[in-house]
């Protein structure tokens, strides 16, 4: 159980977006948006980024199957809709394809004389910000666990999934533990399932960014959401080293109280499990 497989259009990997669409998702940032909206921003981004990644000279090759799950008042629904609304999972190359639009944003950039030139960019969007009702963690997790099953059994060689969730409140319809553990079990012949886990937050506290230990960890939800996240492979702990995080041995795939950067960072380092070997 190594976590060495290489990633290649025959063994492509999976990485599934699980997120907290609930109404307290609504409270703003201090970027000034709110939270869904800044995490819709930043899912978006890696999601173009991870095309970026997987295009050659011959198109954008399928190194990932991609799926988001959002979970809220309306249930767990599908988080990419459109035409990729009916698939659990999609290819990188048909995310690419299947944008619900494309927008234009300004950029600021430095002008290299002390000040800033704004240069509209296209944005594509896939994941839109929602912020409404409870928080249904317990049965989002199941739909993906459910999900990952049928991968694995499908991509016995592959490199295992990766679960991204993200979320800043308790789950409401239950302890999501068992499944959590359940996630954690899944697996192809080259390990079982990641799962890493985010709280993001707008109250004052100090950051837990990828601790060894929940030993003074703030309270019971942050010790339950340690537990749940999986501990991370050497090569992924290396990508966290260096975003600059100061990471023990044995240190988990877990944040808490995490800031805008740090949700940035827990994104691109979720995505980026091996290098692809197709040249």
């Amino acid at each position: 159980m190594t976590y060495s497989a290489e990633i290649s259009r025959d063994n492509p990997t999976c990485i599934l977006f699980v997120v907290d669409q609930s109404t307290s998702m609504s409270e703003k940032m201090a970027t000034g948006k709110s939270k869904a909206e800044f995490v819709a921003d930043a899912l978006n981004k890696t999601l173009y980024t991870m095309i970026t990644n997987c295009t050659k000279a011959d198109g954008v090759r399928n190194y990932f199957e991609v799926g988001v799950i959002g979970y809220g008042g309306s249930g767990t629904p599908n988080g990419l809709k459109g035409a990729l609304a009916g698939n659990a999972v999609s290819s990188i190359s048909d995310v690419a394809e299947n944008p619900l639009r494309v927008e234009s944003r300004t950029q600021l950039l430095d002008d290299g004389a002390g000040g800033v030139l704004e240069r509209s960019v296209k944005f594509p969007v896939w994941f839109e910000a929602v912020a409404n009702g409870g928080t249904p963690m317990t049965a989002a997790l199941t739909r993906c666990a459910e999900i990952l099953v049928d991968w694995c059994d499908n991509h016995p060689n592959s490199y295992p999934p990766t679960v991204l969730h993200l979320t800043d409140g308790e789950s409401t319809d239950g302890s999501p533990e068992r499944v959590a553990d359940a996630i954690r079990q899944i697996s192809t012949n080259d390990g079982t399932a990641l799962l890493l886990n985010a709280h993001i937050s707008t109250a004052v506290g100090e950051a837990v960014q990828f601790p060894a230990s929940s030993s003074g960890l703030a309270n019971s939800y942050a010790t339950q959401l340690f537990d749940m996240s999986s501990v991370l492979p050497a090569h992924v702990a290396n990508l966290a080293k260096e975003k600059g995080y100061p990471l023990s041995e044995g240190a988990r795939g877990f944040m808490f109280n995490a800031d805008p950067k740090d949700i940035v960072n827990f994104f691109e380092i979720g995505t980026r499990p091996r290098l692809t070997v197709d040249r």
